[in-house]
């Protein structure tokens, strides 16, 4: 109920009630309803909605607000669905879609047809209303956003990690992004990119914060002092130490990353292993099983994709070697690492990250 409200907090309307099973949104004479459909859209934990006329509690109410329901439509078929959730009511759901039927096939001459009808109405009768409606919009489903615990997101601006997120939050958990740059050897795009993915994966949470951390002097020194097969691995682990100090701020319980297993050479199996040793956070992974063309379709579904196709140049994509490790071996990483001085290195960097914060 709170998320609905906050995302219909500058939209017209009326009262928000909790009923048996589902909530009631009043709307007004001024209400937008193709902007209360969006903004509903966009509500985890929402299965469906509908826009519902209320009916009188008697039974030759509810026939005479159905025809008219119907009359708004085109059908040479019909059916009426039932859900009596009153039991006080004098007729049972059976008897009503029978009274109910009989009306309407009178009156327009369709048939009745129980599969894949032209038009379904549903009538529910709850303690005190009675709602008559034709349509059920679909809703994202999941669970309220804020129902579970707090994540961080190490958040691209590429295509993965936004539908990575958006899957995470469609679970309820709330989330926390963390981007990596580069600059000055980048562009700004890539941040710039990232601040547009938060900015509209925000509709769904309704407050986010971002963390901008400078990553290039922990590059600089891996570079100098490490085998370059070795790089991409070793800058990973930084980058989760890093996740892990923030959310141990945010006071948040588990890691959110767009891996994809085998999809580039930090992804292999041996090399996420290498990588998720630093941490005792669990790291969340929804697409590792997912192929390229699912998570671009996602992508496209939830609007991100225009976003990640934008030019950018991430921290990723500069020091980065010709031939990187596919199969690391773990004591060897050990052993690399334990060579390197990242720990002040990692101090400094958290010092110099920035925070922003969005709100829908």
């Amino acid at each position: 109920m709170t998320n609905i409200t906050r995302a219909l907090k500058d939209v017209p309307c009326g009262k928000l009630e909790r009923l048996s099973g589902r909530m009631m949104l009043a709307l007004t004479s001024e209400s937008p309803i193709d902007v209360i459909r969006e903004r509903l859209s966009t509500v985890f934990g929402i299965a469906n909605f509908s826009e519902a006329v209320v009916a009188k509690r008697n039974i030759e109410a509810i026939r005479e607000t159905t025809w008219a329901l119907a009359q708004k439509a085109d059908f040479e078929s019909f059916k009426i669905v039932t859900k009596r959730g009153d039991k006080t009511f004098p007729l049972n759901s059976d008897q009503i879609n029978r009274d109910v039927g009989k009306h309407i096939q009178t009156l327009s001459g369709a048939r009745v047809l129980m599969d894949n009808p032209d038009l379904i109405c549903f009538i529910e009768i709850a303690p005190q209303r009675i709602f008559i409606y034709a349509e059920k919009i679909p809703a994202p489903g999941g669970l309220p956003v804020g129902s579970n615990e707090r994540a961080v997101s190490l958040l691209s601006s590429g295509i993965d990690s936004p539908v990575a997120s958006y899957k995470i939050m469609k679970r309820g958990v709330k989330l926390t992004y963390v981007h990596f740059h580069s600059q000055p050897y980048t562009n700004r795009n890539s941040q710039r990119n990232t601040e547009d993915l938060v900015r509209l994966l925000t509709r769904h949470q309704y407050v986010s914060d971002l963390y901008l951390v400078p990553f290039v002097e922990i590059q600089r020194h891996i570079m100098t002092r490490a085998p370059a097969s070795y790089r991409v691995i070793l800058y990973r682990r930084a980058m989760l130490r890093i996740a892990e100090a923030i959310a141990q701020k945010v006071d948040a319980h588990a890691l959110v990353t767009g891996e994809n297993v085998g999809q580039v050479a930090s992804q292999t199996l041996s090399n996420m292993r290498a990588i998720e040793e630093v941490t005792p956070l669990p790291i969340l992974r929804p697409l590792s099983g997912d192929n390229k063309e699912e998570i671009i379709n996602e992508a496209r579904r939830i609007g991100t994709y225009q976003i990640s196709i934008e030019p950018y140049e991430d921290c990723c994509s500069v020091f980065v070697p010709k031939h990187p490790e596919t199969r690391a071996n773990l004591e060897k990483v050990r052993e690399i690492e334990s060579a390197l001085d990242l720990a002040p290195l990692i101090i400094q960097t958290l010092e110099q990250t920035k925070r922003k914060t969005f709100k829908f």
